[in-house]
C-alpha cells in the first residue's frame, strides 16, 4: 500500500487517485462519517459537487453538543457583522423539566441572505436540535422558515422561532 502524507478536505490524498474513507483517514470512526466519507468522494468524482470535509462535525460529549457551520471564534475572526441569537438552556422548558439548564444555543445568520452561518447547541436535546439548522443550511433557506415554524411544546427546539425573531448584532 502507497505511503500518504496528508488528507486534503475533499479526502484525496498525497498519493494521485487515492482517497481516505472510513477509519484510515483520522477523522471519526464512525459509520456516520464513513459514509458521509463515500458520499463526498462520490460527489466530487462523479457529480463535480465540491463536498468537504469540513462541512461536518461531529462530537459526542455529555451533555450533547451539536454544532453547525462557523463557530463563535470564526465569526469573530471573519471580521463580519452579523446578527446572533442566544438562550440560555434555562429557558428552555425541556431543559427546565430535566434539570440540565447549564448549557446554551447560540445561532449566526447572514445579514443580507438572511442564511444560517452557524449554530452551537449545547445541552439536553443538542445533538438532535441543530439537525433543524443543518438541514436549512445545506438548502440555503433563509432563517424565516424556523422562525415561522411552530415547534412542539414541551422540546429544546421550541425557542428557536422565537430566538431568530430577537437577533442581535455581534459584539
Amino acid at each position: 500500500m502507497p505511503k500518504y502524507d496528508s488528507i486534503d478536505d475533499h479526502l484525496r490524498t498525497s498519493v494521485p487517485r487515492i482517497w481516505a474513507l472510513g477509519d484510515c483517514n483520522g477523522r471519526g470512526a464512525f459509520t456516520h462519517t464513513a459514509y458521509n466519507d463515500f458520499e463526498i468522494v462520490a460527489a466530487n468524482l462523479l457529480d463535480n459537487d465540491p463536498r468537504r470535509v469540513s462541512d461536518r462535525y461531529n462530537l459526542y460529549t455529555d451533555p450533547a453538543l451539536g454544532r453547525v457551520g462557523m463557530t463563535e471564534a470564526q465569526v469573530r475572526k471573519s471580521g463580519k457583522k452579523v446578527p446572533i441569537a442566544k438562550m440560555a438552556k434555562e429557558d428552555v422548558s425541556r431543559a427546565f423539566e430535566k434539570g440540565e439548564t447549564q448549557s446554551f444555543i447560540k445561532i449566526w445568520v447572514d445579514a443580507q441572505t438572511k442564511q444560517f452561518l452557524g449554530a452551537s447547541i449545547l445541552g439536553v436535546g443538542g445533538d438532535e436540535v441543530v439537525h433543524s439548522i443543518l438541514d436549512l443550511k445545506y438548502a440555503k433557506a433563509p432563517y424565516t422558515v424556523v422562525q415561522r415554524a411552530v415547534h412542539i411544546h414541551p422540546t429544546v427546539s421550541e425557542l428557536l422561532p422565537t430566538m431568530l425573531g430577537d437577533l442581535k448584532p455581534f459584539e
